[in-house]
């Protein structure tokens, strides 16, 4: 939230454009094209390349043979349904993948499984210790692990040759590909976690901005009930009509101004809201002094002020058309505050991320409740997550209202609140 003060200093900030988003394959498509491009290294071993005087591998006799296409092909029949599988039964899905590095070997004639049969199986294990918790990703290396050294086994049990030294290359790439899915798994979490302790810091900082601007608001009311005391007790001896008059504008205060804290802090303290509250906001000697001193409230804030913001907003290069729909009446001084903070952050989300040159504010004077909206034609505005509207949606539930934000079907962003307005108010 921005005060009018440090509101043309905030918009005048650069701010980068978010870049695109970039198009990703699914996991199975890159299972898939890890099998093709190790298939297509392995013919080419076994080809006589172009200023080559001999093959790099000699084919083993039943390489091209009837035999040999049946393992290939049915090994390759195999990739396809890993890839189908991975993301939604994993384990299952490697079976299959580390089937297929296996009949894609019988027909080589080598002692090992060679790593370009077992890429599709490290790339599956990748993305199991990426996008499964910790375990899955255990069990997927240990299984692909397995699988190398069974193959081995059997070749020296059946007194064939084995080739240990490649195989056990084969099995480091193997863990570095565990390892790097690991990473990036705990890499997601944390940033997760980061963006979980942003998003509760935020609604406890907009916390303690409602409990500063209801101190004010509450120190308002008393000072004038103050007043209001001070002139009836003067004057009830020779103008009893005037002390009954100040009596009753003191009974109207006192009332709004209870009404109005059992809103808001029946707001902040009901369960349903599901965030944490600011330690602050429980009546701390430490909100008592600092806190309070460090953002008053600024003059004349409330819907009243919104014209004032449209003018700076203006100047500052992005021009805002203020509508206004209904008769303008007197509101509580938390709706009336609440509303203005909601259009004053709503604005300026649009100049710093929406890159449009206008945008619409309008707000509805209803008999039950004030609608307020704000529309542009930009980029996308906020995202759902961003702080600021994290914000607003807390101010709105705080006086039991409903708030929405997000893009326009036909481009731009909006934001809508609905604050309903007490029936003795009304």
């Amino acid at each position: 939230m921005l005060a009018n003060g440090t509101l043309v200093y905030a918009l005048s900030m650069p701010v980068a454009p978010p870049s695109p988003s970039l198009k990703r394959l699914p996991p199975g498509t890159w299972v898939v094209l890890a099998w093709c491009g190790g298939m297509a290294v392995t013919f080419l071993l076994r080809l006589r390349l172009p200023g080559e005087w001999y093959p790099a591998m000699r084919p083993a006799a039943q390489f091209f043979r009837w035999d040999g296409l049946v393992h290939m092909a049915l090994a390759t029949a195999l990739v396809p349904a890993c890839g189908a599988l991975l993301r939604r039964r994993p384990l299952p899905a490697l079976v299959l993948g580390l089937a297929a590095s296996v009949f894609g070997t019988l027909p080589l004639g080598v002692a090992e499984i060679p790593l370009p049969q077992f890429l599709a199986a490290e790339v599956a294990v990748f993305f199991i210790a990426a996008e499964r918790p910790r375990g899955t990703g255990v069990v997927a290396v240990v299984m692909a692990l397995a699988t190398l050294g069974a193959h081995l086994a059997v070749r020296l049990m059946c007194g064939w040759p084995i080739g240990v030294s490649s195989e056990t290359a084969v099995a480091l790439t193997t863990v570095i590909a565990w390892l790097l899915g690991n990473s990036v798994r705990e890499s997601r979490e944390h940033a997760e976690e980061l963006r979980a302790r942003a998003a509760t810091q935020a609604v406890s900082d907009e916390r303690l901005r409602i409990a500063r601007e209801l101190h004010d608001m509450v120190a308002h009311s008393i000072g004038v009930i103050a007043l209001q005391a001070g002139a009836a007790r003067r004057v009830i001896d020779t103008q009893p009509e005037r002390a009954r008059d100040a009596l009753g504008e003191i009974e109207t205060a006192g009332r709004q101004t209870l009404s109005g804290l059992r809103r808001m802090l029946g707001g902040l303290r009901g369960p349903g809201q599901g965030r944490p509250a600011s330690p602050g906001l429980l009546g701390t000697a430490s909100l008592e002094t600092a806190s309070l001193e460090t953002a008053p409230l600024e003059p004349g804030a409330g819907l009243a002020g919104v014209d004032r913001l449209a003018a700076t907003t203006t100047q500052a290069g992005v021009r805002v058309d203020v509508r206004r729909l209904g008769e303008p009446r007197p509101l509580p001084p938390e709706i009336d505050v609440s509303a203005y903070r909601i259009v004053q952050e709503a604005v300026t989300n649009v100049v710093r991320h929406a890159g449009t040159a206008s945008c619409r504010v309008w707000i509805d004077y209803r008999d039950d409740e004030v609608r307020i909206e704000v529309l542009d034609d930009g980029r996308g505005g906020d995202s759902g997550e961003g702080y600021g509207l994290i914000g607003m949606r807390e101010r709105v539930g705080v006086l039991h209202g409903t708030f929405a934000a997000g893009p326009r079907p036909e481009g731009g962003f909006r934001v809508e609140a609905r604050l309903p307005v007490p029936a003795e108010v009304r």
